[in-house]
């Protein structure tokens, strides 16, 4: 076989049409040997190259012989000293950090990949085992796609709806779907679950992690696999779980999944995990970055760097702190953006991106790099604003240009439906942009991502069905998942038929949607929440990839009736710039005759009051919009004038009087969603009947002369 030298730049194994380019970072090693593989489980090589040339720490070499398809990794020498750091093992076969394609392999019971198991100080003594029969390979790609008129849609933040979906779950059991595209990328691209997205006024797609990942050894132990995918191992390379087959396959499926999608407008967001890998602890695998650079990569304690600093709860925290590292990110970032056409990123426990050591600064590096670059501050950037470690709850901190999951908003409305006391005031605040968290530095209502439920947590169905999480199936004795989750069985723990119940939690389940889609800010639904999807009460099913997860499309008439309930709803939003201003409500006149932008009202028609916002006993709330109170304008810059919008909430126990406000154009109010009913009506009098525990949204229609 031809060598030669090759290049340090572009990192990863790059294919130019004539040969393969393959360039490693590492500071620290001491030699890098390339492995050649003939198949996906091979546990011998073809051949080992070792890289003699190494330009600024990057080890490169060129084979003119290598075409795409051929399977590789590497082996890296260097000191075994796990006190400065330092985790060198050339028995262990290591994935390239930047590879664009790895292959799907699962390894068995205690000695998954190298894993360590029984005395703690193990780690302390070199594991001369070898993992190359166990460890994926990576694989070499040809790039080339037919992208043809391939543009992104763009869409505007106030203009959009985002739908939070695993790809297999959503698509696994959906009988519409071709079975061998079942559970696939092709099978998000097909044409049942397009029309479903687009029906539902879907206009991005979240994607739950779809970076290659592995399942931690303890799953693997019990049975379980990391359905989540929140276990990253590989940045580049799109999970083979998710192709239909052969070997580098996924990454054009996964550039047709997102033609398919951005064709029809809906964009692609993916949830991205660069906090931590999928290595753990010190007693974890040495899968990749452990085994290249530990001391470059990982967050390593200044005390005793035999140890990971853990903002994560996963056992390590990536280094951004390091250009390499930081480095990585941003390539992988752009790379999706660029190569694979992704619409943006929502970056989970995104604070420990942004730790300078131990604090996590509003104006970190990492968010100074992002704003800077000329290709990632053009695309959606959303935030998941916690982690574990100190001072990790940072709703409302992130910099302009960042959208964040607003975890208030969730916890009151959830609280404010349950009818706990004293949640009017953040009420207020959670269905008008949360102003109270996002007016700093210029930020806008859509700046909050919306949302009642996500994966982690209840379903919408469990929400209303739960007491108490139901986590056994995990394996850790239900003491995993969140303990406080606000929410309400109306009766019966699980599953009912008593009409009463059943009746109770459907209408809970429209005021969750329909608040949702009255809300200022960006939307955010949970995939099978508009169906009534269960979880049997499991609040943390990372490790459940069976029918606990998977989406259920057989429907019965309340999922049914669900289903056009939120349709229904989101295409009010849509039809109604007042409900998705790009700016806050100010309380100031709109126009000539002093209407304010936003009016507060109290059931006998009048203004709320200090007293009235700070009664902890008062549950029942109107909202209401002038359609003077737009701030969207069409493609000449003209103000697109909406609708007067009055929207009412009692989450009282008991049906309440609403007076209906005087307003001086006249018209007629017409009720045009309602939780407690299902047919519109035109009002007649002076007031409606607001039901206990519901909510109502009025339309006035303007009297034509």
């Amino acid at each position: 076989m031809r060598i030669w030298p090759g290049q340090p730049y572009p990192l990863g194994a790059t294919w130019d049409g004539e040969g393969v380019n393959f360039a490693l970072f590492s500071e620290h090693a001491t030699g890098v040997q390339l492995c050649l593989f003939n198949h996906p489980e091979a546990a011998e090589e073809t051949a080992r190259i070792p890289l003699r040339e190494r330009t600024n720490n990057v080890w490169h070499v060129y084979l003119p012989d290598v075409r795409p398809g051929q399977l590789y990794g590497y082996r890296v020498d260097g000191p075994y000293k796990p006190d400065e750091g330092h985790r060198f093992n050339s028995a262990k076969l290591l994935l390239d950090p930047y590879a664009k394609t790895i292959t799907h392999t699962v390894g068995t019971s205690d000695t998954l990949f190298g894993y360590r198991v029984g005395d703690p100080a193990e780690d302390l003594t070199i594991d001369d085992r070898d993992s190359a029969g166990d460890l994926p390979k990576c694989v070499v790609v040809d790039s080339a796609f037919t992208w043809g008129d391939d543009r992104p849609p763009r869409t505007p933040w106030n203009r959009t709806v985002i739908y939070e979906c695993h790809v297999k779950g959503l698509t696994y059991r959906h009988p519409g779907v071709p079975e061998q595209l079942r559970g696939t990328y092709l099978g998000l691209a097909s044409e049942p679950i397009i029309d479903h997205l687009l029906r539902l006024g879907v206009t991005a797609v979240e994607l739950m992690p779809i970076h290659h990942s592995l399942s931690e050894p303890h799953l693997v132990e019990r049975g379980l696999t990391n359905y989540w995918g929140y276990n990253t191992i590989g940045y580049f390379a799109p999970d083979a779980r998710f192709a239909t087959g052969g070997v580098g396959q996924q990454v054009q499926e996964f550039k047709m999944m997102v033609r398919a999608l951005h064709s029809v407008g809906i964009e692609v967001i993916l949830d991205v995990v660069y906090n931590h890998t999928a290595e753990g602890n010190r007693l974890g695998p040495t899968l990749c970055f452990r085994g290249i650079d530990n001391v470059s990569y990982y967050h390593l304690s200044p005390e005793n760097p035999r140890y990971y600093v853990d903002f994560t709860g996963t056992g390590n925290t990536l280094n951004m702190l390091n250009a390499r590292a930081m480095q990585l990110m941003m390539d992988s970032l752009r790379y999706w953006v660029q190569e694979m056409h992704v619409d943006g990123y929502r970056f989970d426990l995104a604070p420990a991106l942004a730790r300078e050591l131990y604090e996590v600064g509003r104006l970190a590096w990492f968010f100074d790099i992002v704003q800077q670059d000329p290709v990632l501050s053009q695309v959606k950037l959303i935030a998941e604003p916690w982690d574990l470690g100190p001072g990790g709850y940072q709703v409302g901190n992130f910099p302009t240009g960042w959208a964040e999951w607003n975890g208030r908003y969730r916890d009151t409305l959830r609280r404010f439906w349950r009818g706990d006391p004293g949640q009017l005031a953040g009420l207020g605040f959670r269905l008008s942009g949360s102003s109270d968290l996002y007016t700093r530095g210029g930020r806008n209502p859509y700046a909050s991502i919306n949302f009642v439920t996500a994966h982690d947590g209840f379903t919408l169905q469990d929400l209303v069905s739960y007491n108490h999480k139901h986590n056994e199936a995990n394996g850790d004795d239900n003491r995993d998942g969140a303990d406080e989750n606000f929410s309400n069985n109306w009766g019966v723990e699980g599953p009912s038929e008593a009409v009463n119940i059943v009746r109770t939690r459907e209408r809970m389940k429209r005021n969750f949607i329909a608040a949702l889609a009255f809300s200022q800010g960006v939307p955010m639904i949970l995939h099978g929440d508009e169906l009534g999807r269960t979880q049997q009460g499991n609040n943390n099913a990372y490790c459940q990839d069976n029918e606990i997860s998977w989406v259920d499309w057989g429907l019965d008439d309340r999922d049914r009736a669900a289903l056009e309930f939120t349709r229904h709803v989101f295409a009010i939003r849509m039809q109604n710039p007042v409900l998705r201003r790009r700016s806050f409500f100010s309380g100031r006149p709109v126009s000539e005759n002093g209407v304010k932008d936003l009016i507060w009202l109290r059931p006998d028609g009048q203004e709320m009051t200090d007293g009235d916002w700070h009664d902890p006993d008062n549950r029942v709330l109107g909202m209401l919009v002038p359609g003077e109170a737009t701030d969207e304008v069409d493609e000449r810059g003209r103000l697109i004038k909406g609708d007067t919008l009055l929207l009412l909430l009692n989450a009282s126990g008991r049906s309440r009087y609403f007076t209906l406000p005087q307003l001086d154009e006249p018209g007629i109010w017409r009720d045009v969603a309602n939780t407690a009913r299902r047919s519109p009506r035109t009002v007649k009098g002076a007031g409606v009947q607001l039901v206990a525990q519901s909510l109502m949204l009025l339309c006035h229609e303007r009297r034509r002369s």
